[in-house]
C-alpha cells in the first residue's frame, strides 16, 4: 500500500507538522477542522511538500525521520527552496 507523508505549515503561526496518510487531502481536511488536538489552535493549514512512500512502517520510519533534529534541518532545506521563510 502507498502512503504519502506530508509536511503541513500554517503560514499565520510559522508552525509546520509532519504525519503521514494515504489520502494527505482527507487528513488535511482534518486537520483544518479543528478534529487533531495538536494541530487544532495553528489553523489554516496547507500542505507544503509531499513524498510517496511504499509500505506503513517504511512511511513511519521517514514521518520519524521528519521529525528528528536531521529531518528538520531537511525540511529548512525545502523551505528554502519552496521560498519559505
Amino acid at each position: 500500500m502507498k502512503y504519502k507523508i506530508y509536511i503541513l505549515f500554517s503560514d499565520a503561526f510559522r508552525k509546520t507538522y509532519v504525519g503521514f496518510s494515504e489520502n494527505p487531502l482527507e487528513r488535511l481536511e482534518t486537520h483544518n477542522s479543528g478534529a487533531v488536538a495538536s494541530t487544532k489552535k495553528y489553523r489554516p493549514w496547507r500542505i507544503v511538500f509531499q513524498e510517496e512512500i511504499d509500505g506503513y512502517k517504511e512511511a513511519r520510519k521517514r514521518e520519524l525521520y521528519y521529525k528528528s533534529g536531521a529531518g528538520r534541518r531537511k525540511i529548512k532545506s525545502i523551505f528554502d527552496n519552496l521560498g519559505i521563510n
